[in-house]
């Protein structure tokens, strides 16, 4: 899948409505092969986007956990050093 979408649920704070509207629109963009859709494409592409935040919302509303809400600097941080292993950099 597109790395690009981040996993968004069991954070605190809770995701916001932006970030799930651009893991919609990552989604859709990866499914549709356009970064940007003509003219012709437009009202329904955005519909998508609409349609899947819409529903992702839900999910992670929904969703059920026991584990403890992970920290986003904490994440990012994991995430830095990994990518800094895979590239063959040292992590600022």
């Amino acid at each position: 899948m597109c790395r690009n979408i981040r996993t968004l649920y069991n954070f605190d704070p809770p995701a916001t409505d932006d970030e799930v509207t651009a893991s919609a629109l990552q989604f859709v963009r990866k499914l549709s092969g356009f970064q940007k859709p003509s003219k012709a494409n437009e009202q329904v592409f955005n519909w998508a986007v609409h349609e899947i935040a819409h529903i992702a919302q839900h999910l992670l509303e929904d969703l059920e956990t026991n584990a403890p809400p992970r920290n986003r600097e904490v994440e990012a941080a994991k995430a830095k050093a990994k990518a800094a292993v895979r590239y063959g950099r040292v992590p600022a």
